[in-house]
């Protein structure tokens, strides 16, 4: 089926063009870009699909989710030939949020994964599963954000986006698995 908002693709913004347009934490956005490091297994494992992908974020730079996960999957599309990524800011887009709830929030960042064609491959997000099953925990134990919030960056300054990389290339290695066995 195809993406029913195929026509925002070539509205979206770059990352560069996000980043520009920015008015909020440009600096620790440009920060994270430059010091991430895409592992080559990122690339060769998207590689091996053997097609093309497009990756729309749904974001906002205020975001500290965000500003962790969508500077390192800039960072892969740009060295994978075979991915392109676009943003669209999330408070400018409420239709698309909704439809990408998490437990009923807008939570963000979000990407959402289509074929070359528009085809809805699947999506990610708001945050690596691990941490999102952390996050959740301290809510329920009546933690304000605030109070965790340096916990959740100490996090992702560890794991360096490798877990947001392997977590959104098995949704797409899902989606290929299954089509695939459809067609066996």
């Amino acid at each position: 089926m195809s993406w029913p908002f195929a026509d925002r693709w070539d509205r979206a913004l770059t990352y560069e063009q996000f980043v520009e347009k920015s008015n909020e934490h440009c600096q620790l956005w440009t920060g994270v870009y430059r010091t991430a490091r895409i592992p080559d297994w990122a690339i060769d494992r998207v590689a091996e699909l053997g097609e093309r992908f497009r990756v729309v974020l749904l974001a906002e730079d205020w975001c500290g989710d965000a500003t962790n996960t969508v500077p390192v999957l800039a960072k892969w599309a740009e060295l994978s030939p075979n991915v392109e990524l676009r943003i669209l800011r999330r408070d400018e887009h409420p239709e698309i949020m909704n439809r990408y709830l998490t437990n009923g929030a807008r939570a963000i960042p979000v990407a959402i994964l289509l074929s070359e064609s528009m085809e809805e491959l699947g999506w990610w997000g708001p945050r690596p599963a691990e941490l999102q099953a952390w996050v959740l925990d301290q809510l329920g134990a009546g933690r304000n954000k605030q109070d965790y919030y340096p916990e959740v960056r100490r996090w992702y300054a560890r794991d360096r986006g490798e877990t947001t990389l392997r977590e959104v290339l098995e949704v797409l290695e899902r989606v290929r698995a299954d089509s695939g066995s459809r067609r066996a």
